[in-house]
């Protein structure tokens, strides 16, 4: 089964709603969007390195629970916590800062 990216969902997501729903939605993502992000960019690292959450979770110090609310972008990460998972995957943190769309 192949899945879906984050993007495919939201696109559906989108078609589907009326005007003032749309408007909701862009504020409550634009909020989210960067946990989003980093929550992907984690989940395709550890899938890269063959492991599941619960091993990720195990060389983190954590739950398999809390690695999926990392990954699925429910939660802001700390930079410890980044660190820990970048760690984990024999990876490393790196910031950069962009200018606003």
């Amino acid at each position: 089964m192949k899945r879906k990216t984050f993007d495919e969902m939201k696109r559906r997501r989108l078609e589907a709603m009326n005007a003032g729903e749309r408007a909701a939605f862009d504020a409550v993502y634009d909020a989210a969007r960067l946990a989003i992000e980093v929550g992907d960019q984690i989940r395709q690292a550890r899938e890269t390195a063959e492991m599941t959450q619960r091993q990720l979770a195990r060389v983190m110090g954590t739950s398999q629970a809390a690695v999926a609310r990392l990954e699925a972008g429910g939660t802001s990460a700390t930079l410890t916590t980044l660190h820990k998972a970048a760690a984990a995957l024999d990876l490393r943190v790196t910031v950069a800062f962009s200018p606003a769309d």
